[in-house]
């Protein structure tokens, strides 16, 4: 008896994904709800699975095809005898067009990075995994592919001459990768954006945290960082200024009157805004291990379509990376963002004498459609004085 395998439902707004990687190889046997293949759409991954015990009888798309929901992409036949008995869970799958460099340490390596090495002929056997516990990143295949591909006279010092051979590595963008490009430009061509600038002074933050992170970690068994802190002043924030936690639709603007706070969350394959749900009736340690399970799970693609949906305000992070300044772009449809920055220490003038603080330069980019110039600016202030003077965080500490 021959069954259809088709592509699952996708989640809310999703109509197609990229058929990331196949599991099994025609002729193995598979159980009931086996995982057979992975797709990637521009939020999660998806897994298909075997809708009955059977013996794999043709794959009808390859790895890297767009596939729609619905669509046939491959057939059981629940009757047929296997002509292998390899596991389905274990067995590296390869089926007629994909590369042997593609089918091996699969499970060390990243969906996006098996697709790269499949099209750059990288074999993930000789490539040194720098992601977390060792997983290969879309970045290793290519830095795997660029020294593979210069000729051996390249690799010693040599006069460079206008005939002399360039090395190019040429990679499909990942559907995640180009969905974050659409969305970024559509951002930038519909809404009015502005970003205005202050900067905070750290330095009762960073006291409380050198008297209290011991403390903090023993009772809450998770670290107290800086994200709880702005997290609490961002919320206090938009409840004072309601139009920074509003969207437009049409020619109406929607009030939210709850605090989803996205959360920015860098991956292998590219910014995820995971989000905090009600963070308004959160304490500093349901923030920070609220925020770690986020991240966590962002950074393993093991994020729901739940987690990535509804966020009101978002919170980007570039200082983790060194970013003194930025302005980042805003996360449609809402309509204001906040970026955070490096903690450098600076000379700055108190009570007229100059002191050494550390000072963080902070980021509001809105649109101007709803939100004026001024309470953007107060907004902004809003913030630095919660952060400059705790003591009313501190009291839900």
């Amino acid at each position: 008896m021959s069954i259809e395998v088709k592509v699952p439902v996708l989640g809310e707004s999703i109509v197609e994904g990229t058929l990331a990687k196949w599991l099994v190889a025609v002729g193995q046997t598979v159980a009931a709800g086996a995982v057979l293949a992975e797709l990637e759409t521009d939020k999660v991954n998806i897994e298909v699975s075997a809708p009955s015990a059977g013996v794999l009888t043709a794959i009808l798309k390859n790895e890297g095809d767009s596939v729609a929901v619905g669509e046939l992409i491959a057939t059981l036949d629940a009757t047929a005898p296997a002509t292998t008995t390899v596991s389905p869970v274990a067995a590296e799958a390869k089926t007629a067009t994909a590369p042997v460099a593609a089918t091996v340490k699969t499970d060390t390596a990243t969906p996006v990075a098996r697709n790269v090495a499949a099209e750059s002929g990288v074999d993930l056997r000789t490539v040194a995994g720098s992601g977390p516990s060792g997983k290969i990143t879309k970045q290793d295949v290519i830095n795997a592919s660029a020294t593979t591909s210069l000729p051996v006279a390249s690799q010693t010092p040599v006069i460079s001459t206008p005939a002399a051979p360039r090395s190019e590595t040429r990679v499909k963008m990942s559907r995640r990768r180009q969905t974050i490009a659409q969305r970024l430009v559509l951002a930038q061509q519909t809404a009015a954006m502005l970003t205005t600038f202050n900067e905070v002074d750290l330095t009762r933050v960073m006291d409380i945290r050198k008297r209290k992170k011991d403390t903090f970690k023993e009772q809450h068994a998770i670290g107290l960082g800086f994200m709880s802190f702005f997290t609490k002043a961002t919320v206090s924030a938009l409840k004072a200024f309601p139009a920074v936690n509003a969207e437009i639709q049409g020619d109406e603007v929607v009030y939210k009157n709850y605090y989803d706070i996205g959360i920015a969350v860098s991956t292998d394959d590219g910014l995820v805004v995971p989000v905090l749900r009600d963070a308004d009736s959160m304490s500093f340690a349901g923030i920070e291990k609220g925020i770690d399970a986020l991240a966590r799970r962002a950074r393993e693609n093991k994020l729901g379509l739940s987690d990535l949906v509804g966020g009101t305000f978002t919170i980007t992070n570039g200082g983790v990376f060194g970013s003194l300044m930025s302005t980042p772009i805003l996360n449609a449809p809402q309509v204001a963002i906040l970026g955070m920055h490096k903690i450098q220490e600076r000379p700055v003038v108190v009570n007229g004498q100059i002191v050494i603080r550390p000072m963080m330069y902070l980021a509001l980019s809105y649109d101007h459609r709803i939100i004026d110039g001024s309470t953007a600016v107060r907004f902004l202030v809003h913030i630095k004085d919660m952060l400059e003077d705790p003591d009313a965080m501190l009291l839900q500490f």
